[in-house]
């Protein structure tokens, strides 16, 4: 019962259509997935890097060279996800690259076991609110109609990404044709100064969840500045890259709400700590998405399901991004998606697909 080699995969999905934010469009996604094969058992990782350091340092071809030159080389045939971690604590930063590698051994051993995903972070729940994270639009009216379709197809938040010059009256335009009773928040991606805070406090009137990531990921003072100046709740997403970044953003009052993305903390088992903080400190948490395919998709509904996720997240439907997803689609059933609860992840890429999608397969044999 011992890991053999692990499978680095590189492949290519278009997206449906393009996805505008703050910070550039996405039109594709250059995927990177980690496959641990066990003598009895495999195990799946997905990394969420986009393919430029747009909206972290990090970006895919980066995190392939840190995978293969420096975190591979510490796996050993009985290595742990526990075990990895603090191997891999040696190597400064490179969050998404280590969650990969992470989520693969801990899909393997948790196959093994016959033990859910879900199960061991400690899920409570069977199914998970899903909300959804609406674009940049040309102009209002496509946001509208946009909006629109989400709502209809029973998606029961809706988060707008703004920019300066994109906001306000977007925004406005939106609460207006769909009223007060709809969840709606907005995230900025880091787009404003603390300068922008009595034009961001014009958001208040709109009753919004929250504003996510408004200022800088470094600029956690200036948070703790606007959040005195803002009435709508600051949400933290960019900023917050480890346990002990999201406890001194608490202390210090830079956010009263914050968004977990696995791949930006280096992982499940950070996440889970992240949470259990926060749940301590009675601060809301929710589960943020970078684009994943169905992959990485089901590792966060799994944390999503935790009991500490009180809002509704970013964990939409396979056919919100994909026409045909590298797994079984994930579906939208009267604004909730399912829980895999079956072992590990709970989903296999299905092989044709993903071999139709690579580009490239390296093989490295894990031997001491």
């Amino acid at each position: 019962m011992t890991i053999q080699h692990i499978e680095i995969r590189r492949a290519h999905i278009n997206l449906v259509s393009p996805f505008r934010t703050s910070f550039g469009v996405e039109v594709d996604r250059d995927l990177l997935y980690v496959h641990v094969v066990g003598s009895d058992e495999e195990g799946w990782g997905e990394c969420v890097a986009m393919a430029a350091p747009l909206y972290s340092s990090e970006y895919v071809d980066g995190c392939d060279e840190v995978i293969t030159r420096y975190l591979l080389p510490m796996i050993t045939p009985t290595m742990t996800a526990q075990e990895f971690v603090l191997a891999a604590s040696s190597i400064r930063g490179n969050f998404m690259a280590k969650a990969a590698v992470e989520t693969a051994l801990l899909d393997y051993r948790l196959r093994r076991d016959k033990i859910s995903l879900a199960t061991f972070l400690g899920a409570t729940q069977t199914r998970v609110a899903s909300g959804v994270s609406v674009g940049i639009q040309s102009t209002t009216e496509e946001l509208l109609e946009t909006v629109s379709g989400y709502l209809a197809q029973g998606y029961v938040r809706i988060k707008l990404k703004i920019e300066p010059g994109l906001d306000i009256e977007r925004v406005r335009a939106v609460r207006e044709a769909f009223g007060d009773d709809m969840l709606l928040q907005v995230d900025a991606n880091s787009a404003y100064t603390i300068d922008d805070a009595s034009h961001l406090a014009k958001l208040d009137e709109f009753n919004l969840l929250l504003i996510e990531q408004p200022l800088p990921e470094e600029d956690l003072i200036g948070h703790v500045e606007l959040s005195k100046k803002v009435g709508t709740p600051i949400c933290l997403d960019e900023s917050i890259t480890t346990f002990d970044v999201a406890r001194g953003a608490i202390d210090i009052g830079a956010c009263s709400i914050i968004n977990i993305k696995p791949g930006r903390v280096g992982g499940y088992l950070e996440s889970k700590k992240i949470h259990d903080l926060c749940v301590s400190r009675g601060v809301p948490v929710w589960c943020g998405g970078m684009l994943e395919t169905g992959i990485g998709r089901a590792a966060n509904l799994a944390l999503a399901a935790l009991p500490g996720f009180t809002l509704p997240g970013d964990t939409s439907a396979s056919s919100r991004y994909f026409t045909q997803d590298v797994t079984e689609p994930f579906v939208l059933r009267d604004g909730y998606i399912d829980v895999p609860n079956t072992v590990g992840i709970g989903v296999r890429p299905i092989a044709d697909v993903l071999d139709a999608m690579s580009s490239k397969s390296t093989k490295f044999v894990v031997s001491r």
